[in-house]
């Protein structure tokens, strides 16, 4: 594992700079490099995807849109390239120059750390658990004292605390970031002072070539880091960790540690998130007082195993950001209770049927929704190549929208019971993304009779 810094190239003022994506990072990154005196070139497939005021602000400072499918001449002269976090790297390749001329392709996440000062970086990445580790974490330094900025894949992107701190913002304490696989593709000299993986499981194989990208993605958090510096992993990839030897100080945090019990977190998952962030914030002088105190106080986050309601003795809970089959596993684990499980939607890779076991005498019947039905079926009702090793032991049906699979659930739930939607695929078919699903969800649920 060695770091890319002689990858990185300086942008200098009226150096062009290409930015794929008018989300919200990509609008952050053309602002900041609009800041930085490039000149800025913004592209957007969809016509309609440039928001009115950004618009407007890019008209008056000469920055330019253009829409519509990309060609190799909106990059020509390009000293560099910030890429949308959902595009993959290679996808630009034949659109770039090569040789001497070739842009450097570098994530909205790099660009901004370069622009840092001397902020300490908190890091965490992984298939699951990063956006309420990133959060525990927030709440531990928090509660200690320290101003914290907490952005990156969980919605802020850094370059918008960059332009801050250039208004006249104040600087913080820490910033903690959550990254991911696709960010991490397009860093080459990234370096937090402390990074995190919490785990890895099948992921995003309709992106990644294969798991072996994906396991590189991941891993190039810790490239740059030094001697100086802390790398925190979660047992499950230890033998991943000593085939790359990082630099950094290892630390491997206990998944099963119970340290903090007060909490309002569901699932032995999260009692792992907990330990991983505790470990985190040890090295920022985060006392265990202050962090009992956060834990205590800290809320489940929206859509990860959220109560949502609780009627005639039955727990409604919304795990809409459970997109994979590994996080419905761990899902199904967090409860003692007998489960009515919704699942459906995008599929995006897994072995459903090495859920059997787990949800034998565990689930009480499943009940499905949007697309996929032929992946789920051929998994739990023994067609196709995945062959059940023994009968059926719950209902299982299917519908086209979710409103409807909510009302059979409701009708198959018991006192007692908790009816868990947690789809293990992305949101795709029937929503915009995950947490249109689970508002949907909430909606469905509050109008039951």
């Amino acid at each position: 594992m060695t770091c890319d810094k002689h990858m990185a190239r300086t942008i200098g003022k009226g150096d062009l700079a290409v930015v794929v994506g008018a989300g919200r990072s990509g609008m952050a990154a053309a602002r900041l490099l609009h800041r930085m005196g490039a000149r800025v070139r913004l592209l957007e497939r969809n016509a309609g995807g440039v928001p009115a005021d950004f618009a407007h602000w890019a008209a008056g400072a000469g920055v330019e849109i253009a829409t519509g499918d990309h060609s190799p001449a909106q990059f020509e002269g390009a000293r560099a390239v910030v890429p949308s976090p959902g595009m993959a790297v290679a996808a630009l390749h034949p659109l770039l120059a090569t040789g001497p001329d070739a842009p450097e392709v570098l994530a909205e996440m790099e660009l901004a750390w370069r622009q840092l000062a001397d902020e300490p970086v908190l890091a965490v990445t992984g298939t699951s658990g990063k956006t309420t580790t990133v959060s525990l974490c927030a709440a531990m330094l928090r509660a200690q004292g320290l101003s914290v900025f907490l952005g990156g894949n969980i919605g802020t992107p850094l370059s918008e605390y960059v332009l801050s701190v250039a208004d006249g913002g104040p600087r913080v304490d820490a910033l903690v970031i959550e990254i991911s696989s696709f960010q991490l593709q397009a860093c080459t000299t990234f370096r937090p002072r402390v990074a995190m993986l919490l785990n890895i499981s099948e992921n995003h194989l309709d992106y990644h070539a294969d798991m072996a990208e994906y396991i590189d993605a991941k891993f190039r958090l810790f490239r740059c880091m030094e001697e100086g510096d802390l790398a925190i992993f979660g047992e499950g990839v230890r033998d991943l960790v000593a085939a790359r030897a990082p630099k950094a100080r290892t630390l491997f945090f206990d998944v099963g540690a119970r340290r903090f019990p007060r909490t309002r977190l569901l699932g032995g998952h999260n009692q792992a998130n907990i330990e991983a962030a505790w470990q985190a914030c040890r090295e920022f002088g985060v006392t265990a007082e202050a962090a009992e105190r956060a834990v205590a106080d800290f809320a489940p986050l929206e859509h990860r195993l959220e109560a949502v309601a609780e009627r005639n003795g039955v727990l409604w809970v919304n795990d809409s950001k459970c997109t994979t089959v590994e996080a419905l596993r761990v899902a199904l684990q967090a409860f003692d209770r007998p489960v009515v499980l919704m699942v459906g939607g995008k599929f995006k890779g897994g072995d459903l049927a090495s859920l059997l076991p787990l949800m034998r005498g565990r689930v009480r019947a499943v009940v499905g929704f949007g697309a996929s039905r032929e992946h789920f079926e051929a998994a739990w009702l023994g067609q196709g190549d995945f062959p059940m090793s023994w009968p059926m032991s719950w209902p299982m049906s299917w519908h086209d929208t979710l409103e409807p699979a909510v009302a059979e659930a409701a009708v198959l739930a018991r006192p007692g019971d908790a009816v868990v939607m947690a789809p293990a695929t992305s949101s795709f078919d029937l929503f915009a993304n995950y947490k249109e699903r689970g508002h949907a969800f909430r909606r469905a649920v509050e109008a039951l009779p």
